[in-house]
């Protein structure tokens, strides 16, 4: 699997968010210290209870991500994207399984690792503007914040490089009041990657922007995760989100149940066209969720039959007729017993 993040011609930036390249900032990438994918959960479990009443919010889920992927996590309300998300933040605790971030074990981190996790390891942006911001400070002040936490060295360049890498060199000094939604959110992203973090999650950044500002800020931060080489992991309901990432992970009840990866391919007369496929995700015991257009489509309901190919496996419903017609044959063998 590819890692890294393909690059959509559809969405254009207008020239006030146009990304430097790479090479004005070399200094800004991520450099990683583990071996492997940056994001690997295992039968992840994650149980709440409240007045003696349990709630499974997560049952057994799977994911990993690669190095310098981006990927959005779908999925209903109380799928358990939120849950995942506070697990991978160092926010919260998983009842059982096993989960890694960039190569830390999110299970048996001390409270001093788990703040020196979420300080350098991984950044977060929230939804909420306000949230993200102190509005006392200026833009560069807020991006500089974390770099003066964690004792970071040549921090005026630090921010300097990163707010001209996501578009934002003319609002040094404003104060989040004086930025629009789009800039604060751009803004928080420069926040959240002050410290060089491994993985960038999201939650919701584009819930409070119009559809402008939101195609904006998701196309810099698929940019910047490009150039830095970050990670970036996007819990949204927003379906425009599926044109700035390679990958979408839908989650239901609890678990990863479908992906769809897009990549450009090269037809026979040399035109490059986008393609989208849709695979289901497969278990350790190997069980697997299928689509829900495609279950209430063909009316999947209780059981269904399946038929192994020398390629592939066939899903058919468990129809009236098939019943009745294996009923007569196990009749007609009765009758020939007597």
């Amino acid at each position: 699997m590819s890692t890294t993040p393909q690059h959509h011609q559809e969405q254009t930036v207008d020239d006030s968010t146009r990304l430097a390249t790479v090479d004005d900032h070399a200094t800004l990438g991520t450099v990683r210290e583990h071996q492997g994918p940056d994001i690997w959960c295992e039968d992840l479990v994650r149980i709440y209870s409240t007045e003696g009443v349990e709630v499974q919010a997560l049952q057994g889920l799977n994911l990993v991500v690669d190095p310098g992927d981006v990927v959005a996590l779908v999925g209903a309300s109380g799928s358990g994207k939120s849950t995942l998300l506070g697990i991978l933040s160092g926010l919260d605790r998983p009842t059982g399984g096993r989960a890694r971030v960039a190569g830390v074990d999110l299970l048996s981190m001390s409270r001093a690792q788990r703040v020196d996790y979420q300080r350098h390891t991984v950044g977060f942006v929230w939804q909420q503007t306000s949230r993200n911001l102190l509005p006392f400070l200026s833009a560069a002040e807020n991006v500089a914040l974390p770099t003066v936490i964690s004792g970071r060295r040549e921090r005026a360049r630090r921010v300097e490089d990163l707010l001209d890498l996501l578009g934002l060199g003319d609002c040094a000094d404003r104060r989040p009041t004086e930025l629009s939604g789009g800039q604060q959110q751009r803004v928080a992203i420069a926040t959240a990657l002050a410290n060089s973090p491994a993985v960038l999650l999201a939650d919701e950044p584009t819930g409070e922007l119009d559809d402008t500002a939101s195609a904006q800020v998701l196309e810099v931060m698929r940019e910047a995760a490009g150039s830095l080489g970050t990670t970036v992991l996007v819990v949204t309901h927003d379906p425009t989100v599926s044109d700035h990432v390679r990958r979408t992970v839908a989650i239901r009840d609890g678990r990863t149940s479908t992906e769809v990866l897009r990549y450009v391919v090269t037809d026979e007369s040399g035109e490059q066209r986008r393609v989208a496929r849709e695979y289901t995700v497969i278990d350790r015991a190997g069980r697997i969720q299928l689509p829900q257009a495609h279950v209430e489509e063909l009316g999947l309901r209780d059981r269904v039959r399946l038929e192994h190919e020398s390629t592939h496996v066939q899903v058919w419903p468990d129809d009236e007729e098939h019943r009745t017609g294996a009923g007569r044959a196990v009749d007609t063998q009765e009758d020939d017993d007597d």
